[in-house]
């Protein structure tokens, strides 16, 4: 019998813990905790993700709006995330492992974390910007935590099932899982809301098809 805390599963429910009845949901079936199938805990993840992506290319619509001389940009957008190698392509994605297409999701929402909180400052003292867009800014800001949490979950289940080996323990690294400090707020505002626009629609991506990988049985 495992010991320890209960490892609940939070998604959707932005900050509060989802319940079945009056027992939390978990992972491994813990006594009194209603345990999610890994289909219905990969459901859960792709549907969180794609709430996050359709906030990103809000925000990034509405800040094109409020800078019209951005739809003129010209010259190459650098992200913060450039360091992290991502598969270009849904054939090169299959072509990865399971353990390495879960570690890119990974490292991709970790990398994410400070800049979403330090864009919600920003905005909130930007008068210009309305009310509504930094409350996107902020509610990003926490998704982005809880839907790693929630990928860490899916990977956690899939090592309990031997479907992937346990070699993403080394993820819980800070250094493994965060880019250089260095690039973090390298870039403008407007190349800040085009990567993670980007890198949010690769994240959904990278879900489905690690989804399918795993679960060929699903539709996919």
């Amino acid at each position: 019998m495992m010991q320890g805390p209960v490892l609940c599963f939070v998604f959707l429910s932005l900050g509060v813990e989802e319940q079945v009845g009056s027992a939390p949901i978990c992972t491994h079936g813990q006594d009194g905790c209603h345990s999610l199938s890994l289909p219905e805990l990969f459901d859960r993840v792709i549907q969180h993700s794609a709430r996050f992506h359709g906030l990103s290319r809000d925000l990034h619509t509405e800040f094109e709006q409020y800078l019209s001389s951005s739809r003129n940009q010209i010259g190459e957008r650098k992200c913060h995330t450039s360091s992290i190698q991502t598969p270009n392509g849904k054939d090169i994605a299959q072509s990865l492992t399971r353990e390495e297409l879960t570690e890119v999701i990974l490292k991709l929402l970790a990398a994410w974390g400070d800049p979403l909180s330090n864009l919600h400052s920003i905005m909130a003292h930007q008068q210009d910007f309305n009310t509504h867009s930094g409350s996107k800014a902020l509610e990003m800001s926490d998704m982005v935590h809880q839907l790693k949490n929630g990928v860490q979950r899916v990977a956690e289940r899939m090592q309990l099932l031997g479907m992937i080996s346990n070699s993403l323990n080394r993820l819980s690294s800070t250094e493994v899982l965060e880019p250089p400090s260095h690039e973090r707020f390298s870039t403008s505002d407007h190349d800040l809301l085009y990567c993670l626009r980007r890198d949010t629609d690769k994240v959904q991506s990278y879900l489905k098809i690690l989804k399918c990988t795993i679960l060929p049985e699903q539709t996919c």
